[in-house]
């Protein structure tokens, strides 16, 4: 199974997404001789659903960067397993457009907030997965990282995740602080500013960050020659 493909797959499923998300956007279907204000009023009834077409326009896109550097850079070979992860990947990246339009459509509402942010969650840890097993397979050829590259890695995907579970939870007090925490999580991952804080963090709190992480492939060469010998 040729890598090239997957990330085919993958350029074209993120494509779709994204264009979805635009078919929410409709243009208001008014008389023939309307007056400005009432078009005016009419296009302000769509700015729930254009916001939050832009929030997940850009959370594709963040899972789009990450999804391409953990299975075309970090990964550098493909195994049937991998695309099985990648299978249930796409297959929640494809439900966005559908939770995105049930939270344009019903933005105050907590079962629509519920809806999207289990969708993130569940992305986010397939993605969690995905990284997970492309570590611990040594069939699957790795590219040397240091140990700061992974922690700030898995904190990329889990803190989108962290985020959706309190915008659930604080629905029930408040609609917009729980769309405010859907927001920050996808911000954390889009600012670059946001590495430079998340590093400096890491470097306080752990001493190894400098450390190399040997890929799979130097650990199956090494328990080969210790077999061999």
């Amino acid at each position: 199974m040729k890598q090239q493909r997957l990330d085919g797959l993958a350029d074209g499923i993120f494509a779709v997404a994204m264009t979805f998300l635009a078919f929410e956007i409709k243009t208001p279907v008014l008389p023939d001789f309307v007056d400005e204000a009432t078009l005016f009023m009419a296009l302000r009834d769509l700015l729930p659903i254009f916001l939050s077409f832009l929030m997940s326009f850009a959370l594709l896109f963040t899972y789009w960067r990450a999804h391409h550097y953990i299975s075309s850079v970090y990964a550098k070979t493909l195994t049937v397993y991998l695309a099985c992860y990648n299978a249930l990947f796409f297959l929640l990246i494809i439900l966005i457009p559908f939770s995105t339009a049930l939270l344009g459509e019903y933005p105050n509402n907590r079962v629509s907030i519920a809806v999207y942010g289990l969708n993130v969650v569940l992305i986010g840890f397939s993605l969690y997965l995905m990284r997970r097993h492309i570590e611990k397979d040594v069939e699957i050829e790795t590219v040397d990282i240091t140990r700061i590259d992974r922690r700030s890695g898995y904190i990329r995907i889990l803190f989108p995740v962290a985020m959706a579970v309190l915008a659930i939870i604080v629905s029930i007090w408040s609609t917009n602080l729980a769309k405010a925490f859907f927001i920050l999580g996808i911000l954390f991952n889009l600012v670059p500013a946001s590495s430079n804080i998340m590093h400096s963090w890491l470097d306080r709190l752990f001493s190894d960050d400098d450390v190399i992480i040997p890929s799979n492939h130097h650990v199956e060469t090494v328990l080969e020659q210790e077999m061999d010998e």
